[in-house]
């Protein structure tokens, strides 16, 4: 179980960064753009902080 909780934990850290930063970069070209960019980001935040804590932390 505590293996669990921190590779959960790794993949929310991953996705949140990855978040902000595409919302930082869409807030250039307005607030639309910066929500779906944030949103597009957490995804792909998501799926390679998975991918990531598999290839690395078993």
């Amino acid at each position: 179980m505590p293996t669990f909780a921190m590779g959960f934990f790794f993949v929310m850290i991953i996705s949140s960064v990855a978040g902000a930063l595409g919302w930082w970069i869409g807030n250039f070209f307005g607030i639309a753009i910066a929500i779906s960019l944030s949103l597009t980001a957490s995804l792909v935040g998501y799926y390679y902080g998975l991918k990531w804590n598999r290839e690395y932390f078993g």
